[in-house]
């Protein structure tokens, strides 16, 4: 969408807002526009609170020459979307609301702002000794399909797999918050810039040349901490069949 003729992103949220939710509780504008990193495709997220509704909700529209996402929350729906952000270490809400610049407030975005950031501090649910083990199978499985595989075609999709297995791994045994699409690579380089440049470097190279060994090389390196690469002696859901 053209950025011509476009109202700044504020001036255009606060208009929505007296628009479509003129008796809110308290809203906020948050998303690239308010961190800078705005481009040409750039949408308004919008987080509402509103006293009057049952369910949370998600909507995209265009108004006012704007691309918009609304986040609809009441005063106990985003709690639950903080836990389970907690919970899948993906801290959407809390980040949108911790950076969101204020539109509207009739006394309450102080404290969940606090509360945003509070949990964004404190990070996420920890991984457990069995669920480290579990990843190191999975990602083993997906390096050996990688090593083996001479399908230039199936190789990249594997490869793909195994960058975002790997980034995956390495935040969330640091206890690290992740992400998705480029929020995974954004937070590599959050909590460690060179691990990130280092893991970027590699799947660029094989991109290129089809060369694997940086690749299989930095898994390894990351695997080696919790004992490597696992096949041998694995098993999921075995106890529950015993007799």
């Amino acid at each position: 969408m053209s950025t011509q003729n476009k109202l700044p992103p504020i001036e255009a949220a606060q208009q929505f807002i007296n628009k479509h939710f003129p008796d809110s509780q308290g809203a906020l504008l948050a998303g690239s526009v308010v961190r800078g990193e705005a481009t040409e495709t750039s949408d308004l997220d919008i987080i509402i609170f509103e006293k009057n509704i049952r369910t949370s909700y998600r909507e995209s529209l265009i108004d006012i020459g704007w691309a918009i996402e609304v986040f609809v929350h009441n005063l106990a729906s985003y709690k639950l979307f903080f836990e389970s952000d907690r919970k899948r270490a993906k801290p959407s809400l809390p980040r949108m609301i911790s950076e969101g610049i204020v539109l509207q407030d009739h006394g309450i975005i102080d404290s969940i702002k606090k509360e945003a950031q509070e949990l964004l501090e404190n990070g996420p649910e920890k991984w457990s000794v069995e669920t480290i083990k579990t990843k190191r199978y999975f990602i083993t499985d997906a390096l050996d399909d990688f090593i083996g595989c001479s399908n230039r075609a199936e190789e990249l999709f594997i490869a793909n797999t195994l960058a975002e297995l790997v980034s995956e791994f390495y935040l969330r045994t640091n206890n690290q918050w992740i992400g998705t699409s480029k929020w995974l690579v954004r937070s590599l380089r959050h909590y460690d810039e060179a691990f990130a440049e280092k893991i970027i470097e590699a799947f660029d190279d094989y991109y290129k040349s089809g060369e694997k060994s940086q690749v299989i090389q930095l898994v390894d390196s990351i695997l080696l901490p919790f004992g490597g690469r696992l096949f041998d002696g694995f098993s999921l859901g075995k106890s529950g069949n015993n007799t």
